[in-house]
Formats: structure tokens, sequence, C-alpha cells
């Protein structure tokens, strides 16, 4: 099964009502989202609004699991946490899931993603823009050596 028709089905299941955990990959949500160690449980995307963390249909072409940084109308503007430029741009209706809960490949209890402490380190993390690609540097060098990414 291809990383797309996991993503698919987790969608089919999303939309049935259920809530469906996915293992995530690669780096562009660190340091909140860990690939190669984290899961992510996805829900249905209902009241969703700037910063939350989406699966979305993304230029047509591509899935992501990043944060929205905006919403105009019916166009969201997304962009990883773990990436200081690049963003990506779909439809609302193009917006599959939203995340919920981090797991964290420790065994321990998943953890909302919307507290309000985790809310305050976005909005930090959110006006580290200049400084993030020195801050990156660093989690990704200890992350790629403890996770293999």
């Amino acid at each position: 099964m291809t990383d797309n028709e996991k993503i698919e089905e987790a969608v089919r299941l999303v939309n049935e009502g259920m809530k469906v955990t996915l293992a995530v990959r690669g780096n562009s949500m660190l340091p909140f989202i860990i690939g190669g160690r984290d899961s992510v449980v996805l829900d249905k995307p209902e009241g969703i609004s700037e910063g939350d963390i989406v699966l979305a249909w993304c230029d047509s072409n591509y899935y992501v699991i990043h944060r929205i940084i905006n919403i105009d109308d019916n166009k969201v503007i997304l962009m990883g946490d773990g990436n200081v430029i690049g963003k990506e741009h779909c439809l609302l209706s193009d917006v599959k899931a939203k995340a919920t809960h981090v797991v964290r490949g420790n065994g321990k209890p998943p953890k909302p993603l919307y507290t309000k402490r985790m809310r305050l380190m976005t909005k930090l993390w959110k006006t580290a823009i200049p400084v993030r690609r020195y801050i990156l540097f660093v989690i990704r060098i200890i992350t790629s050596k403890k996770y293999k990414l």
C-alpha cells in the first residue's frame, strides 16, 4: 500500500466518523511533531481555524500535515512548523482532517494539540521565524541522530 493509499484510507475512515492515528514522516513539523517517531490522531475537520494542524490535499498534487497560517474565505494557506519558508495552498474543501492529538513514540498517552500551553508555545514559535532556521538546525541534528530521519 502506497503512502497516498494509506492517507486516502485514513480520510475515508475519518469521513465515516472514526478517529485515525497516522504515523508522520519527515521533519516539516519540528519541533512539535517529530517524523519517524510521532503519530497524529485525525478527526473530522470541523471548526478549523488558524493555528490548527490539518491533513490537506495541496496544490492538487500531494497531502501534507501542516499548520494553518491563514484562512481567507475559501482559501487556506499552510506552513510546516519546521519550515522557514515555503507555504502550501489549498481550498477549505481540500482540508480532509484535523489533527487533535500527537502520539509520541514513548508509549505515553496521546497529548492534546490545542491546550493553552500548546497554543502559547505555537505563538512563541511563530514569532521566532527570524531565528527559526538556527533553532531548527540544532533540533534536526539531535532528532536525526536519535530517530534516524
